[in-house]
């Protein structure tokens, strides 16, 4: 009997330490992944805000104690002094990176560090580890991270945009060199190694718990990030660059599997018209309504409706041939009469109506833009044809 005991006690004693130590490692893959994924939401953020100001050539605020001139920024516009006295002063990409770190750090602890291994400003020199890293970027690195000691590391490189060159042409930077890169340091508090005991599992399965609550955390910080890159703000529909994706796929898909893709591209009439009548508030309802009509309106999953630009929307309809295709385009057209928008400066009526373009991919594509280019061409011939219909290439 004691044999037998010390039998079933030595082999729980194995189960036991079999399920903390797969637990131990399980746990550890999910926080890597979850703070690796963090890291990447954190910078895209970063990347997609210096994007925003320079596309604006920057951006002008009230100088002050905390936002200073930028004595590293050669502009002659830099300062533009108000007759009431005050100043405003240009911040730029870099120097909103480093306002926006000051504030993460302020509130969350979270350090982001823009550094290049020729910084013009002193404070952007990189640290030890940044260096290390920035070094592997120019031999293929594509992103770093990893955990040290009471916190988590994460960086990926800077390209050299159009817009940097004001800044950093005479550094000997072109276009698409890697000028540099951001690096983004999260506080975490790694739990010590679990002893064995009796409550060992209860103390795993809590920081299993825990681990799981932040990573959903992380992912939804990441999924919003995401989602916000693929969505139109106005219209809530998929955006241009989200679409091109999309398209790239089905066309890739559609060569494997020996299947049309149509694309329909419609515009609406007159509108510039209609928003001179009627501002650009209504023109915004506008869209929004047409946008909403169109998209009710697909019946499978894999159909998808874009805003391709302005008041012009694009739609994919895999394994569509081009009639089925156009007799849905003209479906689009009745549903968006019926929505009897008042428009008494329309060309072609006192109501909102759309023109519509449609095509299919064809062997002979060069690429996966070739059906678009013979959508566009559709659509411009039914706007010169009288507007308000539906045209196919045939």
């Amino acid at each position: 009997m004691k044999g037998k005991i010390a039998l079933l006690a030595g082999g729980w004693i194995l189960v036991v330490l079999f399920s903390w130590t797969w637990e131990f490692y399980h746990n550890k893959n999910l926080e890597e992944d979850a703070m690796l994924k963090s890291g990447r939401a954190f910078f895209q953020q970063i990347v997609l805000t210096r994007e925003w100001n320079a596309r604006h050539g920057g951006v002008y605020v009230f100088a002050d104690e905390t936002t200073p001139p930028n004595p590293h920024l050669k502009n002659v516009r830099r300062d533009i002094p108000l007759p009431d006295g005050q100043l405003l002063t240009l911040v730029n990409p870099a120097y909103m990176t480093r306002q926006l770190s000051e504030l993460a750090e302020k509130y969350d602890g979270l350090q982001i560090h823009i550094t290049s291994l020729k910084p013009i400003r002193p404070e952007n020199a990189p640290k030890a580890w940044e260096r290390t890293v920035l070094e592997s970027f120019y031999h293929g690195t594509k992103e770093y991270g990893a955990f040290f000691d009471g916190g988590y590391r994460y960086m990926a490189p800077l390209y050299t945009e159009k817009s940097c060159l004001k800044c950093h042409e005479s550094q000997g930077y072109k276009v698409g060199d890697i000028r540099g890169g951001v690096s983004v340091t999260i506080p975490h508090v790694i739990a010590p190694q679990l002893p064995l005991g009796g409550g060992h599992l209860l103390i795993a399965l809590s920081g299993l718990g825990i681990i799981l609550l932040v990573g959903w955390r992380l992912r939804r910080a990441y999924q919003t990030v995401k989602e916000q890159s693929m969505i139109d703000p106005l219209t809530g529909i998929a955006n241009r660059r989200h679409f091109m994706k999309r398209l790239k796929e089905e066309y890739q898909r559609s060569l494997r599997e020996q299947h049309p893709v149509a694309l329909i591209m419609a515009d609406i009439d007159s509108f510039k018209a209609y928003n001179d009548t009627y501002g650009h508030i209504e023109g915004d309802q506008c869209l929004l309504s047409v946008a909403h009509t169109m998209q009710e309106s697909l019946k499978r999953p894999g159909d998808c409706i874009a805003r391709y630009g302005g008041e012009e929307f694009i739609i994919m309809l895999p394994n569509t041939p081009l009639a089925n295709a156009a007799h849905f385009a003209e479906e689009l057209r009745r549903h968006i009469e019926a929505l009897k928008i008042r428009h008494e400066s329309s060309a072609g009526g006192d109501i909102v109506t759309a023109s519509f373009g449609v095509a299919e991919t064809e062997a002979g594509d060069a690429d996966y833009e070739a059906v678009i280019r013979r959508a566009d061409a559709a659509l411009y011939a039914a706007k010169k044809a009288g507007r308000n219909r539906v045209n196919a290439v045939v």
